[in-house]
């Protein structure tokens, strides 16, 4: 099994195109920048999900698709946020309490039952009610990242693990092996970010 898993990654490889290879660099370059919680991530974010539009949508995840058009407008508004956003000048890290994060899931999971219905019945999109929970579960933790909750972390560990078995069942194994650079790389965003945080959130972390 292992075998045919190397075979198939090294054939994958091979088919990639370019778009999914520029789009996936430019991917980590924005979660690495994020995690210093550079200005400059907005901008690698912006390219790297125009890119992923057209590749999504090829693969027939539609609703990833879309999010991707979202991500590239959140990028517009995560880079403005974080240059502005605090009255006092750049936006600061901060927490969320548990009951915002709860409303937020139960909101994914209304618009997931939602759209997963139209996609079954007017698409031939892959696992639509997967598709859906990872892209309403993404846009809840765009914004928080946009807003800079610590918490975003803890979102983005579930929706990860999740996207990188979709992308596997969809061939995209670049684009999986990415999401799996991104679960290391969550671990580290949380310890970085947290250090960041005011004195008594910090220590009630």
């Amino acid at each position: 099994m292992i075998h045919d898993l190397s075979v198939q990654l090294v054939v994958a490889w091979r088919d990639t195109s370019w778009t999914e290879f520029i789009a996936a660099t430019l991917a980590v370059v924005y979660l690495l920048l994020a995690i210093r919680q550079h200005l400059a991530c907005w901008i690698a974010a912006f390219i790297s999900s125009c890119l992923y539009v057209w590749v999504l949508f090829d693969a027939h995840l539609y609703m990833e698709s879309v999010l991707n058009a979202f991500y590239a407008a959140m990028a517009v508004y995560g880079f403005w946020q974080w240059q502005h956003g605090s009255a006092g000048g750049a936006l600061a890290v901060s927490r969320w309490p548990i009951s915002r994060h709860v409303a937020g899931l139960l909101g994914v999971v209304a618009l997931s039952v939602v759209s997963s219905y139209f996609l079954r019945r007017f698409t031939p999109a892959a696992w639509p009610f997967m598709d859906s929970m990872v892209t309403w579960s993404s846009v809840f933790a765009t914004f928080l990242v946009a807003r800079k909750v610590y918490e975003n972390w803890h979102w983005w560990l579930v929706i990860d693990t999740v996207s990188l078995c979709l992308y596997f069942s969809r061939r995209l194994y670049l684009t999986m092996l990415l999401f799996g650079l991104y679960l290391v790389l969550i671990a580290i965003g949380m310890r970085q970010w947290r250090r960041s945080l005011p004195a008594p959130a910090y220590a009630a972390a």
